[in-house]
């Protein structure tokens, strides 16, 4: 049976469809669980081949609905897509929507097949967004508090600096919810509670980056290879050489999870702090007269390999662990 090749351009209201059968056809219906249901009704018997972009929330409806078909799904980042393209002129939903049937028609059998996550996992994916959020809103009312004393001659200083520092108070009270909520999911799925238990066991791995390693592996399932949660958190250096013109030195690429590397980052500096085999390598290499960056970035790799081993080994961090 031949595939059914199908590429959707996803917004929050509407989905943009391109169907590639014997010929292109387009569609575009609402972005709601019942109307996805009734398109992709007539293709239930069909071999499916689909592709979207991670939109992030918006894509909640499509995951829902298509939990109940047997389809090949693929979400593929929009920047992979945007550099495999190559120079494009012109954009719109239509056209973004065959540009995704194009890509996965050539490029399927190259990446991860989607799968359900689990309802703890979707829950604390949801849980750390929602966090995630209230963090970046309370840095801005942080900084707005430095811009209050600029009022002053208007009298405006105080009462806006308290109505600042209310809501501030109020955001906390919120973070500290969703955090709650987070372990309270945690604690009730005995594999991701145990998971945890051996992750925190590496130093510098605290809560936050224990719940995005659990969210981003969706519990060590869908990434199980070390080097490939590094390459993902942008901590490996790659060669920058071409023939004897081009040649510096290695650097770690920039297309890579920014929020994931920054808690890595931290997790280094944590780690370095404390009295442990990585602040001992982190001195070491200061010594030998190493860069700075480098070497934390080299920790940053360490943690992560040290996080895969005790899942892989299912034991708790030891000196001496056997690393993937």
């Amino acid at each position: 049976m031949k595939n059914i090749i199908i590429g959707i351009d996803i917004s929050s209201k509407t989905l943009d469809i391109c169907v590639k059968e014997e010929s292109l056809n387009y569609f575009s219906i609402e972005n709601n669980v019942p109307a996805i249901k009734r398109f992709f009704k007539k293709y239930s018997d069909e071999n499916v081949i689909l592709a979207m972009e991670n939109t992030g929330r918006y894509n909640w409806n499509l995951f829902e609905v298509l939990e109940k078909f047997n389809f090949k799904v693929y979400v593929i980042s929009a920047l992979h897509i945007k550099k495999s393209i190559g120079l494009v002129r012109g954009k719109n939903d239509k056209i973004d929507a065959l540009r995704i049937c194009s890509f996965i028609e050539k490029n399927y059998q190259e990446n991860r097949e989607w799968k359900p996550s689990s309802c703890s996992i979707k829950k604390i994916k949801i849980l750390l967004t929602e966090r995630a959020l209230r963090i970046k809103i309370k840095k801005q009312l942080m900084v707005q508090q430095h811009d209050y004393k600029l009022m002053k001659g208007i009298g405006l200083d105080k009462e806006l600096k308290s109505l600042n520092v209310k809501l501030i108070k109020n955001i906390e009270g919120q973070i500290k919810i969703i955090e709650n909520d987070i372990e309270n999911i945690i604690r009730s799925d005995e594999t991701l509670n145990h998971q945890q238990k051996l992750i925190k066991s590496v130093p510098g791995v605290g809560q936050v980056l224990s719940w995005t390693l659990l969210s981003k592996t969706e519990g060590f399932t869908i990434i199980t290879d070390p080097r490939k949660m590094a390459c993902y958190s942008g901590v490996v250096p790659f060669d920058f050489q071409s023939g004897t013109s081009l040649k510096r030195r290695p650097g770690v690429s920039m297309l890579a999870d920014k929020n994931l590397k920054t808690i890595l980052h931290l997790a280094a500096m944590s780690a370095i702090r404390l009295d442990n085999d990585l602040r001992r390598y982190y001195i070491r290499k200061i010594d030998e007269g190493k860069n700075k960056m480098s070497v934390l970035n080299a920790v940053r790799n360490k943690i992560i390999h040290r996080v895969f081993a005790v899942i892989k080994n299912q034991t708790f961090y030891e000196k001496d662990l056997v690393l993937s």
